[in-house]
């Protein structure tokens, strides 16, 4: 495979550093991880945003928490089609294999994919529309929350959408029949949190999803 390159050589000093150092002093606990398998207390669903690092924001260990990436934060409906699923399988896993006890959706301000699915459902991004888009068709899981925020204020709508891309991803999560059972027996617990990025504060969902507060 002619198009695999070696890293550039500041990924390959900041590697040799951690190894030196936090893996080092740590390394009797990384060999626990390696043998004892994983058992995250939490999984974590953030979007691929470089800016949100929810490791850093929780002080989080190696092994903590099991995290799934994606634009916007989103989770689709249950649709067992058959088509490939990458946010359902992660969910799948969690809750089936590794039965964390909390589901966390982190979403975050001045999110590129909010204002992308806004831009497109107001009908100023009309490349988002074309059936080619892998974008656009991943920002169509949030067309209900932008239902809900359009008769808003313009100046409040992309704000207002990136807590709907939260709380829609909560409302998909319990389409899983899975994931409805374990919340419901109590085993499972659903978290919301919108992390704002310049002023480093997390605001959490509260009475289902119909108010907001600080963490």
């Amino acid at each position: 495979m002619p198009d695999i390159r070696p890293l550039p050589q500041y990924l390959v000093g900041r590697y040799h550093g951690w190894k030196a150092t936090s893996f080092t002093e740590n390394s009797a606990w990384y060999r626990r991880l390696a043998l004892d398998g994983q058992r995250p207390r939490g999984m974590v669903i953030s979007c691929c945003d470089s800016r949100v690092h929810v490791t850093s924001i929780f002080g989080a260990d190696s092994g903590e928490f099991f995290i799934h990436r994606n634009i916007a934060n989103l989770v689709p409906p249950y649709a067992p089609d058959g088509l490939q699923h990458g946010t359902s399988a992660a969910v799948e896993y969690a809750v089936q294999a590794l039965k964390v006890a909390h589901l966390i959706v982190v979403g975050h301000t001045s999110c590129g994919g909010v204002a992308g699915c806004h831009a497109m459902c107001s009908g100023r991004a009309p490349e988002l529309e074309e059936k080619t888009s892998f974008v656009g068709r991943w920002m169509d899981i949030l067309r209900p929350g932008y239902d809900r925020v359009k008769d808003l204020p313009d100046d409040q709508q992309v704000a207002a959408l990136e807590r709907e891309a939260v709380l829609v991803s909560i409302e998909n999560l319990m389409t899983f029949p899975f994931v409805k059972a374990a919340v419901e027996s109590g085993q499972m617990s659903l978290h919301g949190l919108v992390h704002d990025i310049s002023e480093g504060t997390l605001l959490q969902a509260v009475d289902g999803g119909r108010g907001w507060t600080a963490v």
